[in-house]
C-alpha cells in the first residue's frame, strides 16, 4: 500500500506532558515509587522528557535506562534486559516500568512481572496515543471478557467466505489488556483494549480464509488484497493458499524457520478480540502504513477476531519461533461454548460494548 506522505502530526508537543500524567495517572503511580524507564537508541525524546515531567508532578522517583540494542515489531523475544549485570535486579526493584519497545516473549518480562512489578509499553504516534487512552468502561469491558474466555472449552469461529475454525481453551492463561498498568505484576499497552489466550497443544483445526479488509499488523502492516486460505490441522496451518498475500505469509514464516522440519512458525498462536472504542478499522487508511500509527489501533477495534501464529511461550508454552503472523479479521462470529459474543463482526454482549470518546 503506498501513501503520498506521512501525515503531519496533530498533538502538540507540549501537551504529551499533559497526555502522560493521565496515562501515570490511570496506572496508579504514587508519591515516592519508583518507574524504571526501559528505552533504546530509537525512542522519542520527547516521550522520554514527558515521562520525566509527569513523574515529577505526581511525585514518583523516576530514571531511564538506554539499552544497545533497537528491538522492532518483527523481532519479539529479544531480551534487552539480564544480559548487563544488574539490571534485571534495578528492573525488578522498581514499581512500574515504561518500556518504549516490545517486550512481550522474553523471560525477563516473565521475571519481572513475577515480583509484582508493573509494565506499561508505549510503542505507538502522539496521536494514537492520545485517541486511543483507555475510556472509561474499558477495564470492565475487558474484565468481564476475560472472565468468559477463562470459563471457556471450545471456541468457534465462522465467516461468510469459508471461515470456520474450531479449538479448545483452558490450558493457558488469559491475557487481558485495557490501556494503562494499575495492577500489581500486569502488563499493558497504552492503546490497548483487547484479550486472548493461546489455544490447547494441537486443538486448533478447520480454515481461515483471510479476506480483503482483513490486516497483516505483524510483521507487514497492509490490508490483506486477496484472499488467503489456511487449513489448520492439529494445531498448525498445513497449507497455505492464494495470491500476493498467500506468498507473503508464506515467504515469512518459511524464513522463520530454523530448519527444513521445523513447524514452530506455522503453529497457531494467540486469538482473541477488540474492545476498545478509540481504534478504528480504517485507521491505516487514513494514517498509511506507517508502523508507528498501527500497533494498538489496528489490534484492538470492537468486534476484531484475532488470528495468528508462531510462539506461545508468552502464556507458558515452549514455542519461541521468529515465525510470528497476526491478523485482525474483520465480520467474523465467534461463540464461545456455544454462547454467541460477536456476530459478523459486532459485539452482541451489552457487557462488552463501551461508549467512544470523541477526541
Amino acid at each position: 500500500m503506498k501513501h503520498s506522505a506521512v501525515r503531519v502530526q496533530e498533538v502538540n508537543p507540549a501537551k504529551l506532558t499533559h497526555l502522560y500524567k493521565k496515562e501515570f495517572e490511570l496506572s496508579k503511580v504514587k508519591p515516592g515509587e519508583t518507574i524504571a524507564i526501559i528505552s533504546d537508541l530509537g525512542t522519542r525524546r520527547e516521550y522520554i522528557e514527558a515521562s520525566f515531567a509527569a513523574a515529577e508532578e505526581l511525585g514518583a522517583d523516576i530514571y531511564e535506562m538506554c539499552v544497545n540494542s533497537i528491538p522492532s515489531w518483527t523481532k519479539v523475544g529479544v531480551p534487552t534486559i539480564g544480559q548487563c549485570k544488574g539490571t534485571l535486579e534495578a528492573i525488578s526493584a522498581a514499581d512500574l516500568v515504561v518500556i518504549f519497545h516490545v517486550p512481550l516473549f522474553t523471560k525477563w518480562l516473565k521475571q519481572v512481572m513475577s515480583g509484582g512489578t508493573r509494565v506499561l509499553m508505549i510503542i505507538d504516534s502522539p496521536d494514537d496515543l492520545e485517541q486511543l487512552m483507555s475510556p472509561p468502561g474499558l477495564k470492565e469491558a475487558c474484565k468481564y471478557a476475560e472472565s468468559i474466555y477463562k470459563k471457556t472449552k471450545k471456541v468457534v469461529v465462522t465467516r461468510d467466505g469459508g471461515t470456520e475454525l474450531t479449538y479448545n481453551c483452558g490450558d493457558y492463561p488469559v491475557m487481558t489488556q485495557w490501556g494503562y498498568a494499575d495492577e500489581k505484576g500486569h502488563f499493558d499497552h497504552w492503546g490497548g483494549g483487547h484479550i486472548h489466550t493461546f489455544p490447547n497443544e494441537g486443538s486448533a483445526t478447520g480454515t481461515v480464509v483471510m479476506l480483503p479488509g482483513d490486516i497483516v499488523i505483524l510483521p507487514y502492516c497492509r490490508y490483506v488484497v486477496d484472499p488467503v486460505k489456511l487449513t489448520v490441522r492439529e494445531g498448525h496451518v498445513v497449507d497455505v493458499k492464494g495470491g500476493l498475500d498467500a506468498k507473503l505469509m508464506q515467504d515469512w514464516l518459511e524464513d522463520g524457520k530454523i530448519n527444513s522440519r521445523d513447524k514452530d512458525p506455522y503453529a497457531v498462536s494467540h486469538l482473541g478480540w477488540g474492545l476498545n472504542p478509540q481504534s478504528l478499522w480504517h485507521g491505516m487508511a487514513l494514517n498509511g502504513d506507517v508502523s508507528e500509527h498501527n500497533r494498538a489501533s489496528t489490534r484492538t477495534f470492537p468486534g476484531n477476531f484475532l488470528f495468528s501464529t508462531g510462539p506461545n511461550s508468552q502464556g507458558g508454552g515452549k514455542r519461541n519461533t521468529r515465525g510470528h503472523y497476526d491478523v485482525p479479521m474483520r465480520d467474523c462470529t465467534v461463540a464461545l461454548d456455544g454462547k454467541v459474543i460477536i456476530e459478523k463482526g459486532k459485539l452482541v454482549d451489552p457487557k462488552m460494548r463501551v461508549a467512544r470518546v470523541r477526541r
